[in-house]
């Protein structure tokens, strides 16, 4: 169905004409004059445009300029009587996409609709291609991007089957964990496992644009919006209509998008920058951040309500360190997938590299590891992967950290600070939680927290 406006201040004629494209099943707008059309325009998400020529107030050629101008791509006939026929051929050189001459029978009408209907779903079409294309053109080049999650441990096995009870569901996903974790690999997973899999699954990093360049990329904008706006261009949520939209790096996103985004959650509904009509769409959401978004609403930068839109299914992904036993896999894993880019004929991994790998912190998680062994593949000399072709820095953490002589730190072995601290606040937890007889309000209030933030840490721990 598209939305038709006719402009003609013929009152009979404008009737006629809408009445008999209501019938064909679309949406029809009317104007008594050029003026009014003109606003109309401006106002609705016009698809086709009828205008009669010979008006009072403002002429049909003025107004087919006028939109022309606003937006080169809209489609527009004119209406003209007989003996005015130079005039319809001027309005085509202006950009008129067809002309119909009165008297008309109404069915000679629909024919023209329906062609100049077909024409703009074509444009359409071609539209969504150039953005999508634009869109996925960086996913191509992007090796990081594969649609496989390696992993055996528990707390993986664990992630597994979470992935696979959420995909079926069409409600938001929020992603937690640090970066390089593999947090868009989770959520194109989601994706690929859920009833949506033959839609689009699009992506944008949040944190890596500025806040009007960002609204522009989310939301689309249309020509003039701003300078170097020459044409309209849709924004992500409508690339991904009838698919998933992965917002990554979600927490470092301005109030004012925000508040944006909040109302696409809740209304399903949001203009384009510049533009005034409301765009409909049909997209889950799945978003992700390495942030704490408890303490950044406690902070005030993070909207409360906006958080319990995103955080209705949460999945945590474990950090490296907190998966070692699955760094032979991985290992393996990446020495096959980087052997083709590298253009190395290594084999086999010494074992020496495997242990230097289970004492260094990772604080880059999955995708340090995979830079690691690409560096290490490049540099390699022999058939053999081996100590000697490690960077410096993880050579240099080949003895594991002391822990500070306490007997509180001892107990817990030898850790890296964060991993002290994580146990520390795990173990306070669950002595408030049985404390508490389980009760989750009460254990908050006991520990001096929200409920929301302990369902974090909840989450965060795997305490079920």
């Amino acid at each position: 169905m598209s939305r038709i406006l006719v402009i003609d201040d013929n009152e009979t004629m404008r009737e006629g004409m809408a009445y008999t494209i209501k019938k064909m099943g679309h949406t029809v707008d009317t104007a008594s004059g050029g003026r009014q059309g003109l606003s109309l325009f401006r106002a609705d998400e016009t698809d086709f445009v009828i205008t009669d020529l010979k008006m009072d107030d403002l002429d049909g050629l003025q107004v087919l300029k006028s939109i022309k101008e606003q937006r080169p791509d809209a489609i527009v006939m004119v209406v003209t009587a007989f003996g005015t026929i130079e005039v319809a051929v001027e309005a085509m050189k202006a950009g008129a996409f067809d002309f119909i001459t009165k008297p008309f029978s109404m069915e000679l009408l629909r024919v023209k609709v329906e062609k100049a209907v077909n024409a703009r779903q074509l444009q359409i079409r071609n539209d969504r291609l150039v953005e999508e294309n634009r869109v996925l053109r960086d996913e191509i080049v992007q090796p990081y991007a594969q649609k496989t999650i390696v992993g055996e441990c528990d707390k993986m096995k664990r992630v597994f089957k979470k992935i696979e009870r959420v995909a079926g569901s069409d409600s938001t996903v929020h992603i937690f964990g640090e970066s390089g974790t593999g947090k868009e690999l989770a959520a194109r997973a989601i994706h690929d496992l859920s009833p949506r899999k033959d839609g689009p699954f699009i992506k944008i990093n949040c944190s890596a644009l500025p806040e009007t360049l960002l609204e522009s990329e989310l939301f689309g904008h249309e020509k003039g919006a701003f300078t170097n706006a020459v044409k309209r261009k849709l924004g992500r949520f409508e690339l991904a209509d009838g698919g998933s939209l992965f917002l990554d790096e979600i927490g470092d996103i301005s109030p004012a998008v925000q508040v944006k985004l909040l109302r696409v959650l809740q209304e399903k509904e949001f203009e384009r920058v510049g533009g005034e009509a409301p765009v409909r769409v049909d997209v889950r959401i799945i978003s992700a951040t390495n942030k704490d978004l408890q303490k950044e609403m406690e902070a005030g930068r993070f909207r409360e309500d906006l958080f319990y839109r995103l955080h209705i299914l949460p999945l945590t992904l474990p950090p490296l360190r907190e998966r070692l036993d699955d760094l032979d896999i991985l290992v393996q894993h990446f020495l096959e997938k980087l052997r083709a880019r590298t253009r190395h004929e290594v084999k086999k991994v010494h074992d020496d590299v495997v242990k230097i790998f289970r004492h260094y912190p990772w604080p880059g998680n999955i995708r340090e590891l995979e830079n690691v062994m690409e560096q290490a593949l490049v540099f390699a000399e022999e058939e053999e992967l081996t100590t000697l072709d490690l960077p410096h820095h993880i050579t240099q953490n080949d003895t594991p950290p002391k822990t500070i002589d306490t007997d509180l730190f001892g107990a817990l072995g030898m850790r890296s600070l964060p991993q002290i601290l994580d146990d520390i606040e795990k173990q306070l937890i669950l002595k408030a939680y049985e404390r508490s007889n389980k009760v989750k309000a009460e254990t908050a209030r006991v520990l001096g927290i929200k409920t929301s933030a302990l369902y974090y840490k909840l989450e965060k721990y795997d305490i079920s």
